[in-house]
């Protein structure tokens, strides 16, 4: 199976798997509406598990795989990330809201599981490390810079120094040949 149906089939899963819920929930054991079910009742326990599905898509976009640790649950195929997924469906499902289940797996995994960790004392390093990384390579930048253009400045200088002063009464030399 090529990589690009893989990935469409991962997409279409969990809408397939909303509109199978969604066609058992609204039909009952006969698969026959039961008498005073309308089409607005059919259509709220539809839309609350599009809503959950949502909730579970964002939440498994916002969490990594500590398998593949460079991927989102979303996108993970590692045994492990199917099973937080879920665990991430189990919990929408109580009724937990999407803090609370961040939270789960913050106490569990530590804050790595998230793929972009929170603005904290423990993380600054995280969120500034490359700006202070790229600081320090412009100031040496800078810094070799300057002294390369004051280290052929000063050599220009030496050079010149080091040359006789030209005094065009000196014979020793004759029409460009040494004497």
């Amino acid at each position: 199976m090529s990589a690009r149906l893989r990935l469409a089939a991962r997409r279409l899963a969990p809408v397939a798997l909303g509109a199978l819920i969604a066609l058992t929930a609204s039909s009952g054991a006969s698969g026959a509406p039961e008498a005073g079910t309308t089409a607005v009742s059919a259509a709220a326990p539809a839309a609350a598990i599009a809503e959950l599905e949502a909730r579970e898509s964002r939440l498994a976009h916002q969490l990594r795989c500590v398998v593949c640790q460079n991927q989102t649950l979303a996108e993970s195929n590692a045994p492990l990330a199917a099973d937080m997924r879920q665990a991430v469906r189990e919990q929408l499902r109580d009724g937990r809201s999407d803090a609370e289940v961040v939270a789960f797996f913050e106490a569990r995994y530590g804050a790595f599981v998230r793929y972009s960790p929170p603005w904290q004392p423990s993380t600054w390093l995280l969120w500034t490390g490359p700006f202070l990384l790229l600081a320090a390579g412009l100031a040496a930048l800078a810094a070799a810079l300057h002294r390369r253009g004051a280290f052929a400045q000063g050599a220009a200088l030496d050079a010149l120094a080091d040359e006789a002063p030209f005094d065009p009464d000196n014979d020793e030399f004759e029409e460009g040949r040494p004497a």
